[in-house]
Parts: C-alpha cells; sequence; structure tokens
C-alpha cells in the first residue's frame, strides 16, 4: 500500500492535469518517493509549461531544474524547449556563462529555434553568436543543427547567411530544403529563388523528395510571380507522385490560391469542388480569387454557403470579400456586410476600412467616404486618404480633392529623405484636371523648395520557370 502513491504519481504525469494543485501534490509525491530520475523530472516542467496559466508557472519548472541534485544537459533541453522564447534564450544564456555543463546538439536546436520564434534584431545578435559558438564545438556537421540554422536565419529575414548555411552543407534532407524554399517564400522578392531552388531540389543527388510542406510553398510562390505555366507543371507532378492532390486540405488551398493569382477561375473553382476537406483557409482563398476577378455577386454566395457548412470566417475572409464588392461595385452588400462583422466576433481593421472607402469612392460616394474617415473608431492612415484623392480625381470632385490634399501635405514629415511625391503630384493632377494652372504651379514650387523629387517609374519583366 505504501507504493501506491509512487505508481499512482507516475500514471499521472502522462495526463492533462486540471490544475496546477494537482502537479504541486504529484510532484511532492515524487521528493517524498525519492523518484527524481530525469526523465521523470522532466514530465514535471513540462506539466508546469502546459498548465492553465504556463508564463506565471515558468518559476515553478525554473526552480524543479535548479533543485534537482546536479546540473542535467537533459532537464536543461527541456527548460529551453518548452519556455517561452526570450525565456529560453535567458536561460541558455546564464548557463552559458557559468560554464558547468556541456552542452549537446538539442541544446543549440532548441535555443536556435527560440531565436527563429522570436525575429527581432537581439535575437539575430544572439542567434549568430551561438552560431558561432557552435563552429567552434565543432558540431556544425549535425544536419538537424545546419537545418535550425537555416530556419533562425531566415525567420530573421536574414536571407543570405541561410543560404551559405545551406550551400556549406554537404548532406541535405527534405526539411533541409523545405527551410530554404520557406525561407525564400517568406521574402518579399525571393519568390523566384524559391522556384530555382525546388528545381535543384528534384535534381539532388542525396535523392531528398518534394513534401507535402515543398508543394504548398512552391504553389505560394508561383501565386506571387503569377506564373501559371510554372504551377501547372507543379500540378502535374503532383498528380504524378500523389494520386489525388484536392484530397489534401492544404496542397488543395495552395492550388485553388495559384490558379486563381494566375488568372484562371474556373481551374480554381474546379479544384475547390472537388475538395473533399476545407478549411478555413480554402474558403478564403476561392473568395480572394472571386474578389480579383470582380466576381462580387458569386463571393457573396459564396459566404452563404460558409454558414451552411458551419465555417466562420475571420478578418482575412471579411477583407476578400469586402474587395469583391468593390471590384462589382456592391456599395450596400459591402456595407451590411462591414456591419454583420460583429456577428462573427471579428473587429474591424484597418484594411476593412479601406475597403469601404473604396467602395465608396469608386462609386462617386465621396462626401459619404469623408465622413465615413471622420467617424472611424481608430485613427486612419495616410492609405485611406489617399484613396479618397484618387477617387476624387477620377470623378472630376476638385474640392474634395483639394480638402483631402491639403490634409495629406499636412500630415507629411519635416523635409527629410522619408518624404515622398505622390501626395504633391496627386494634388497637382486634380488642380490640373480643372485647368487651376496657377495652383499646379504653386505645388510644384513648394515641392522644389522642399527638394522633393519626382519618382522615376519603372518595367518588370516576368521569367518563366519550368
Amino acid at each position: 500500500m505504501l507504493s501506491l502513491p509512487r505508481f499512482r504519481a507516475i500514471a499521472l504525469l502522462d495526463l492533462k492535469l486540471k490544475s496546477i494543485c494537482q502537479l504541486k501534490q504529484i510532484h511532492s509525491q515524487l521528493i517524498v518517493n525519492g523518484l527524481n530520475s530525469p526523465s521523470l523530472v522532466a514530465k514535471v516542467i513540462q506539466q508546469y509549461f502546459t498548465s492553465s496559466n504556463p508564463h506565471n508557472n515558468y518559476h515553478y519548472a525554473h526552480l524543479v531544474f535548479k533543485h534537482f541534485d546536479k546540473p542535467n544537459v537533459f532537464l536543461l533541453n527541456t527548460l529551453i524547449r518548452c519556455s517561452q522564447p526570450k525565456e529560453a534564450i535567458l536561460v541558455f544564456s546564464n548557463w552559458v556563462s557559468r560554464g558547468s555543463l556541456d552542452f549537446d546538439d538539442f541544446t543549440y536546436i532548441f535555443v536556435l529555434g527560440a531565436c527563429a520564434r522570436s525575429p527581432s534584431v537581439p535575437s539575430i545578435w544572439t542567434g549568430s553568436q551561438i552560431h558561432a559558438r557552435i563552429m567552434r564545438h565543432g558540431i556544425v556537421s549535425n544536419i538537424m543543427v545546419q537545418t535550425t540554422l537555416i530556419h533562425f536565419y531566415a525567420s530573421n529575414k536574414d536571407i543570405d547567411s541561410a543560404r551559405r548555411v545551406f550551400d556549406e552543407m554537404l548532406v541535405r534532407n527534405s526539411v533541409t530544403w523545405n527551410a530554404m524554399i520557406t525561407g525564400y517564400c517568406s521574402q518579399k522578392g525571393s519568390a523566384c529563388d524559391a522556384l530555382l531552388l525546388f528545381r535543384d531540389m528534384l535534381d539532388d543527388v542525396c535523392g531528398a523528395k518534394p513534401t507535402d510542406t515543398t508543394i504548398v510553398c512552391i504553389l505560394s510562390a508561383a501565386s506571387q510571380l503569377g506564373v501559371l505555366e510554372t504551377g501547372a507543371c507543379v500540378h502535374g507532378y503532383m498528380q504524378k507522385t500523389i494520386c489525388v492532390p484536392e484530397d489534401d486540405v492544404f496542397i488543395g488551398t495552395g492550388l485553388v490560391d495559384m490558379y486563381s493569382k494566375c488568372g484562371c477561375l474556373n481551374s480554381a473553382l474546379a479544384i475547390f469542388t472537388r475538395m473533399k476537406e476545407k478549411n478555413i483557409l480554402t474558403w478564403t482563398a476561392m473568395a480572394t480569387g472571386l474578389a480579383i476577378h470582380g466576381k462580387g455577386k458569386e463571393a457573396l454566395v459564396l459566404f452563404d454557403a460558409m454558414g451552411a457548412y458551419g465555417i466562420k470566417p475571420n478578418a482575412v475572409t471579411f477583407t476578400s470579400l469586402l474587395l469583391a464588392c468593390c471590384h462589382a461595385g456592391l456599395v450596400e452588400e459591402g456595407l451590411h456586410l462591414f456591419h454583420s462583422m460583429s456577428k462573427f466576433n471579428v473587429v474591424p481593421q484597418m484594411q476593412h476600412y479601406s475597403c469601404i472607402v473604396d467602395l465608396l469612392g469608386r462609386t462617386g460616394l465621396l462626401k459619404e467616404a469623408y465622413e465615413f474617415i471622420k467617424g472611424m473608431p481608430v485613427e486612419p492612415d495616410a492609405i485611406l486618404w489617399r484613396s479618397l484623392l484618387s477617387a476624387s480625381k477620377i470623378h472630376g470632385d476638385v474640392t474634395m480633392g483639394e480638402k483631402v490634399g491639403k490634409l495629406l501635405l499636412h500630415r507629411q514629415p519635416e523635409p527629410s529623405l522619408d518624404v515622398t511625391s505622390e501626395d504633391y503630384i496627386a494634388l497637382s493632377n486634380i488642380y490640373a484636371s480643372a485647368g487651376k494652372w496657377e495652383n499646379v504651379e504653386m505645388v510644384r514650387e513648394e515641392m522644389k523648395v522642399k527638394r522633393i523629387e519626382n519618382k522615376a517609374g519603372c518595367s518588370s519583366l516576368q521569367t518563366i520557370y519550368s
């Protein structure tokens, strides 16, 4: 009978405990019975972090580790892995300064993962120092450590350092390729690099094969670039390697997004219809596709169908639906949709307000758009005012354009390298369209005084990757 609490305490550690009090009782039973093996203590640390308030219970988890018989790298790894990023980095730094514990590969993997989850200037500096430490200790050849380094650098937007680590690797697995491809896809303007790297992956001598993660990233890259030929080739590759790509909800969603953004709405709708499982991302991708192609009424029908399937729209879904109303000129429907957001516990954000201003501006309801901006519960940004300024020019409302233009110029910072010319040019064009050449000259003269130069235009070329 004396052994009963001991075995019960061990069994309960594998369950999800309801309260911190239960965990403390189990912890005390382990102490009383002298059960202090690293595996059991690690479970106690994990339980403290998975409790109802893990942030407040960090102190208890740290005490469990601190009062262990002697420093143990397995327990340290558990503490780093379960902690919040900043706390994990702090724990690691403290033990580095002590110099009394030899770290293993998992220590570096977990702390680099913490740096990746908390991208910032301090994180990139800390991670670089950890990288240097790894080089000194000669464990850089570990494929998991190298892959985590790639993920860390890419998450902190240092894609060049990530690529250097990738190029230095002698052996790469699918996770390594995915980390580098994902890193490229997350960087603005690097989608083409992701496609080129995917082509290299298919020729990889190590035999690494694309996974569902790889395919989703490549479809995203094709969507960003609008290269239908490449997206279709990837779809064909999946059909040869995956029996029914549409059965995977994430790949199916990627296909819907890719075909929509590459101009093939019918293909996107066909895949959407064939998909057996759809999540909120799938419905939002389809709504975005309909919005891009000006299918406002169809997007509203899709919105009604979401409710029938028990899917609740989120903030991104509402942005897509409002854009669809903008492109189709559905004013009443768009306003009704905007006011219905509260029913789904979605708080309007700046992008939703922008959609309504754009909707009213496109249809010539400039006064209503102006009053809408003035009545917003949040401070409007320059993009909202520029949208109204553009609408004023289109509809030839010089009075409204002048009012909004002057308001924008007052928002401009003091003369510096950050000052842009677009607001001055827009106001100048409004005056020009109304034949007010004296006002045009006045605006141009002010630009000269403030040394604001007009930005030169540029063209871009699209390369097909196959």
